[in-house]
């Protein structure tokens, strides 16, 4: 099927896809803040440019969108009509990409988390408690090493 859309018009509606500061990484953030974290955004020292960098604790989120990274999900799982052979691509080479950043953080020492679109819409609360969950143990794991 063709694209909708002419050319001009498809990149001006890609053009306005934030890969920072997008609603659901601010959502995240507002209420991290609001429960006391204080945290790093995008730091550029460390690979994959994570969202969020909690230094102290060594670890660090990443919010993702389901369709960017190919999520197992029917947000992630959404196959564009046009142009399917370069959106496979793409996707695939994102989640290949995020696994290799996962592990050199990994080697480095830190952990990370990923926080899914799809979760925070579904579930708010039970994606903050994940999150609150995963830094206080990264909190422990931290002190421990001291």
């Amino acid at each position: 099927m063709a694209d909708f859309m002419t050319p001009g018009q498809r990149s001006s509606q890609m053009a306005k896809v934030r890969s920072k500061n997008s609603k659901i990484e601010l959502l995240v953030r507002r209420e991290l803040h609001r429960a006391g974290y204080r945290y790093r955004l995008h730091d550029p020292k460390l690979p994959g440019r994570p969202d969020l960098v909690f230094a102290s604790r060594r670890c660090v989120i990443f919010i993702n969108g389901c369709f960017w990274h190919a999520h197992d999900c029917s947000l992630g799982n959404r196959v564009p009509k046009s142009n399917t052979e370069f959106w496979s691509q793409k996707r695939l080479r994102n989640r290949e990409r995020d696994a290799a950043q996962r592990k050199q953080l990994s080697l480095l020492g830190w952990q990370a988390l990923d926080v899914w679109e799809c979760e925070l819409k579904a579930a708010p609360e039970l994606t903050f408690n994940t999150v609150q969950t995963f830094l206080a143990e990264a909190y422990r794991r931290h002190r421990v090493e001291w």
